[in-house]
């Protein structure tokens, strides 16, 4: 397995997609380094997207966050959410009824700023189930785990509604040596038990890079082979930027380690174009 520096293989294109998450940041914070690397970015005219399947915060809370964390000079229009895509759904399908969700009011307050009520999966009265238009899955906070999973499974048992997924990461890091469940694990789980598909946005679906790649041609002109996703999870990151047509480069810096990132390749088929330790390597 051939380790490349960023700096040797960023050199070869005119814009970088960045995860966020294992990319940029991690359980500790703002990875060391980031900040030189973001302004040696810029300082070769490289253009910066920052693409994300975090849906629980609006782009300006995001940008927020990350100067708060010490990564300075990210403007919100360089972000693009997983969450964003969703709100566009919602905007453009959903014209009447109530939505139900699983998250945090949070959350909700930015993804369903449709026109549309809103309301908490733990505060649906069954009885009132007609009124309930769309369900999404928002994030892994904010609800009871037993209960609230319980009475989304029952409500779409009865209820045949468009269902959106507005964060597709099955899990997170939460330390060097564990995991979280995220909402696209939740959300996998229920759909197995109902064997239904619902509509899931984030990477590896082409939304998001479609939206991208949009806005980044408005800005100037740039084709698919001159764009570089960078991105710590091969079935989210590398993926998605492969079947957009992308070259992709794989970090360590995250969800895939050193240690297993050759056999998580070749087991599952996934394979980055390069592979780099971190971006600040």
């Amino acid at each position: 397995m051939k380790v490349e520096s960023f700096k040797s293989v960023l050199k070869n294109f005119k814009a970088v997609f960045l995860d966020s998450y294992g990319v940029i940041k991690n359980y500790n914070g703002l990875i060391e380094g980031v900040q030189e690397t973001i302004d040696y970015i810029r300082s070769q005219n490289i253009a910066v997207r920052i693409l994300t399947n975090d849906a629980s915060r609006s782009r300006t809370q995001q940008a927020e966050s990350l100067a708060n964390a010490g990564l300075c000079g990210i403007k919100k229009e360089e972000i693009i959410t997983s969450g964003m895509m969703a709100k566009h759904f919602l905007e453009q399908k959903i014209l009447t009824g109530k939505i139900g969700y699983l998250g945090t009011e949070n959350s909700a307050h930015y993804i369903l700023q449709s026109g549309l009520e809103h309301i908490a999966v733990r505060d649906i009265d069954f009885n009132n189930m007609d009124e309930i238009a769309a369900f999404v899955f928002l994030d892994d906070e904010g609800f009871d785990w037993n209960t609230d999973i319980n009475k989304t499974v029952n409500l779409l048992r009865h209820k045949n509604i468009p269902v959106i997924v507005a964060n597709s990461d099955k899990l997170y890091p939460i330390s060097k040596t564990h995991v979280s469940v995220a909402t696209g694990g939740i959300a996998k789980l229920v759909e197995s038990m109902l064997s239904k598909k619902f509509i899931h946005f984030g990477k590896p679906d082409t939304q998001m890079f479609n939206y991208a790649f949009e806005q980044l041609n408005e800005t100037g002109s740039y084709s698919r082979k001159e764009i570089l996703m960078v991105g710590d999870t091969l079935h989210t990151d590398i993926l998605g930027g492969n079947k957009f047509g992308l070259k992709t480069t794989l970090v360590l810096s995250g969800n895939t380690s050193a240690d297993i990132a050759e056999l998580q390749i070749n087991s599952t088929g996934i394979i980055p174009d390069y592979i780099c330790n971190s971006i600040v390597d």
